[in-house]
């Protein structure tokens, strides 16, 4: 199945994905921080997750449906 999503569209996955770990990624650095001036944000963690949902649902322009399994 993997190979299927990677197929064509694998830059637009691979940035989706790219951006939603980055979000997340910020998010955890806010919650093992031992400053207490930093805020983490809830809303940010459900963007990573959308973001990681998007990239690995999303399909290039120049896939066809049929090059990307859609039945």
């Amino acid at each position: 199945m993997t190979k299927k999503i990677l197929k064509g569209s694998w830059k637009t996955t691979a940035v989706g994905i790219l951006t939603g770990i980055g979000i997340l990624a910020s998010q955890l650095v806010a919650v093992l921080d031992t400053n207490p001036e930093t805020v983490f944000s809830f809303a940010q963690v459900m963007v990573g997750l959308a973001a990681l949902g998007l990239g690995w649902f999303a399909r290039d322009n120049k896939v066809s449906s049929e090059n990307a399994g859609a039945k």
